[in-house]
């Protein structure tokens, strides 16, 4: 009977709560990411690296 007690006193703001917050912080690492800087050179000013470009055997 004393397990019943313990689920009434829990607020039902806590539980909404603990079913957000996940997806809050994937949200604020998404928000976070897209304002860091990219690293990405496929546009505008990449090198060309000999190293990726490949080899054909004759």
């Amino acid at each position: 009977m004393s397990d019943l007690q313990l689920v009434d006193s829990f607020p039902i703001w806590k539980a909404l709560l603990w079913c957000f917050y996940p997806m809050a912080v994937l949200v604020l690492f998404e928000l976070v990411s897209r304002v860091l800087p990219d690293d990405d050179d496929d546009f505008g000013g990449g090198r060309n690296m000999p190293v990726y470009k490949t080899v054909r055997f004759k």
